[in-house]
């Protein structure tokens, strides 16, 4: 490229990083938030979504019912303090990528977060980094 005028070369790559950014995928100025209270589908754990850091996290704030016997079955003593969500980065399409622990089964699985509304969180636990997932509808405590 020494042989090459410097205007030729600038020429050639200011459109290509113009393709480039316009390819991105932009957040919408009104994404959803996913910071909060948010209770599981059976309503029986309630975690609190907030920032730790550059990344979101987790952490049960109350449970009740069936989940208590669950984590007991598990070995797991106390659910209340326990982060199941753990280190959530910002992916580019507006979801969060991270780590959920699922205490019944005493076990981390690679996770995704994604909010089709501001009253939902779709988080899915996943195996072999995502080809096989499993997931669920939060819902937003009020």
């Amino acid at each position: 490229m020494t042989n090459i005028p410097h205007r030729l070369r600038l020429g050639a790559i200011i459109p290509i990083l113009g393709l480039l950014c316009a390819a991105a995928p932009a957040q919408p100025a009104n994404a959803p938030n996913p910071f909060g209270r948010w209770l599981n589908p059976r309503g029986d754990v309630e975690v609190a979504v907030a920032p730790c850091g550059a990344m979101l996290c987790g952490t049960v704030t109350w449970v009740g019912g069936q989940a208590v016997a669950d984590a007991a079955d598990a070995g797991v003593g106390h659910l209340v303090g326990t982060q199941l969500l753990r280190d959530y980065h910002r992916e580019g399409n507006g979801g969060w990528q991270g780590e959920v622990y699922v205490p019944d089964m005493g076990e981390s699985f690679f996770s995704r977060i994604h909010q089709p509304d501001p009253a939902h969180l779709r988080i899915s636990g996943c195996i072999l980094h995502g080809l096989i997932c499993k997931s669920q509808i939060w819902s937003k405590r009020s």
